[in-house]
């Protein structure tokens, strides 16, 4: 079921950042049910950055607000990228990133669930200031292999627990936000567990048809790890 069909992005879910690139080789392409997607040829190229090194950029505060074992977990991420990358922090000009895609989500999800309603005009709006936002992350991406950031700033909420209530003063989430109001590609691979023995994980966004560099920078960083192959206390393969 689409919740949002203008920021809906799927792919595949995967062992290993290797194993995302062959699948998607496999599925990408035109459909012509879906005028969304582009008839653009898609190679997986396994050798294409074989021992270069990597430039990344991580967005100035990206942890502020972030559960504590989220935090910790992404900045031991960072010192391992570092055998492996260059690392600068950037900053995106102020914009209601955020704003723009949560207007948009609760509208097109109204088609689905009918929970939420938005006028006309905050649509629209929204819709004219992503082609904005896209412009400015391409222009403040360039020259970067990948932006780096935590996944989500917290774990998984527990079950008997409101979710709004979990996430509300967390940090916040310009990265995702960015990225789903440009429709950038991401991948995101397992970084550590928290305390309880939840998952987190650490994602790499790249610019407009650069997955196979986000693909690569995630191969390195799995090269040198060995989270995507633990499991969770109490729970086995």
């Amino acid at each position: 079921m689409v919740l949002s069909w203008s920021l809906d992005k799927l792919g595949p879910l995967c062992l290993t950042a290797d194993d995302c690139g062959i699948v998607l080789e496999a599925i990408a392409g035109a459909d012509a049910d879906d005028p969304s997607t582009s008839d653009r040829p898609y190679r997986y190229d396994i050798y294409a950055s074989t021992g270069r090194r990597f430039k990344l950029a991580v967005i100035k505060d990206v942890t502020e607000g972030a559960q504590a074992e989220v935090a910790a977990n992404f900045e031991r991420a960072l010192q391992a990228l570092e055998d492996v990358a260059d690392i600068e922090e950037i900053e995106f000009p102020e914009m209601p990133y955020e704003a723009v895609t949560r207007t948009i989500l609760n509208a097109e999800s109204a088609s689905a669930f009918e929970e939420f309603i938005e006028s006309g005009g905050d649509y629209i709006r929204a819709l004219r200031i992503r082609g904005k936002v896209a412009r400015i992350a391409d222009e403040v991406m360039a020259g970067y292999d990948a932006v780096v950031g935590p996944t989500r700033p917290v774990t998984a909420t527990p079950i008997d627990q409101d979710f709004r209530g979990v996430v509300a003063g967390t940090a916040r989430d310009t990265m995702g936000a960015v990225g789903n109001s440009a429709g950038l590609p991401a991948i995101s691979v397992p970084s550590g567990f928290s305390d309880e023995g939840l998952p987190t994980g650490v994602q790499f966004m790249g610019r407009a048809y650069d997955e196979n560099r986000i693909l690569a920078v995630a191969r390195a960083y799995q090269s040198m790890t060995d989270w995507h192959t633990q499991h969770p206390p109490g729970l086995t393969a």
